[in-house]
């Protein structure tokens, strides 16, 4: 297989008269130019912006109310809310630079070790590129002409699994060090987190509804997230200025980070 692809390439170029810088150029901005690749950026500005404008917090505080008073509750939370933001970016990077900062403190502040703070911060991050909208899946599903919408499909069951083994981990290292447990919040708190975080919640449901439904191909709906984290940021939880708005752009400059 090797030596065909070598002596194929070899007559290629020398049919073409080593016309090699060419056809390499033509190649390197041709494959940039694909419609689907524009979601990527559009995602990772999804991710920013929910960071910036008070969407991770309201999520983190929603999954505290409804796990931290179970064995192991604060790594459960750290867990579900990576899940929950996962939805919206498909970038382990945004949730470990926005989400993981407060989750790592939160557990701190209960009495977790260092150890099982980063581990399962670091760990529950694996679930942006699994679930749906990952950007892992975009890119791949570019180079491989496969469809996104499939891929995306095809990680629901992978990325449960994953927050399911990671759930069960977390209980047991808890109940064996013996971290304590947060009070349980009534059915009140229990609501009222949920009305904060609601706007937030309905965005994984917009981004996947919209593509399963027909409604929006995967790229556009990368658009219609960035532009409803912007409105939710600035007209609901009103946390989203100007400038925060242009700091948040300046950080796109930071793409082929993020991509990792």
């Amino acid at each position: 297989m090797g030596w065909s692809l070598f002596i194929a390439s070899l007559l290629y170029f020398t049919m073409t008269r080593w016309n090699v810088v060419n056809s390499a150029s033509d190649k390197l901005v041709y494959s940039l130019n694909s419609f689907p690749l524009l979601a990527v950026p559009f995602y990772i500005l999804t991710g920013i912006l929910m960071n910036t404008g008070g969407i991770t917090k309201r999520i983190f505080n929603f999954a505290k109310a409804l796990l931290g008073h179970y064995t192991g509750g604060m790594g459960h939370v750290n867990i579900g809310a990576s899940l929950l933001f996962s939805g919206m970016s498909g970038s382990a990077l945004a949730d470990a630079g926005g989400l993981g900062q407060l989750e790592i403190k939160a557990m701190r502040d209960a009495g977790y070790d260092d150890d099982i703070c980063g581990g399962i911060t670091a760990a529950s991050c694996i679930i942006g590129p699994l679930v749906p909208p990952s950007i892992a899946m975009i890119i791949y599903g570019v180079i491989a002409n496969e469809s996104i919408a499939k891929l995306f499909i095809a990680g629901f069951v992978p990325g449960v699994l994953v927050t399911i083994a990671l759930m069960a981990m977390n209980y047991y290292v808890a109940k064996k060090r013996g971290y304590p447990r947060t009070p349980k919040a009534s059915r009140a708190e229990l609501c009222d987190s949920f009305k904060r975080a609601f706007w937030a919640i309905l965005t994984p449901i917009l981004i996947i509804g919209g593509i399963f439904s027909g409604l929006f191909s995967p790229t556009e709906s990368a658009v219609v997230a960035a532009a409803y984290s912007v409105i939710i940021g600035k007209f609901v939880y009103k946390e989203l200025t100007l400038k925060c708005f242009s700091t948040v752009v300046s950080k796109l400059w930071q793409l082929p980070v993020w991509l990792h």
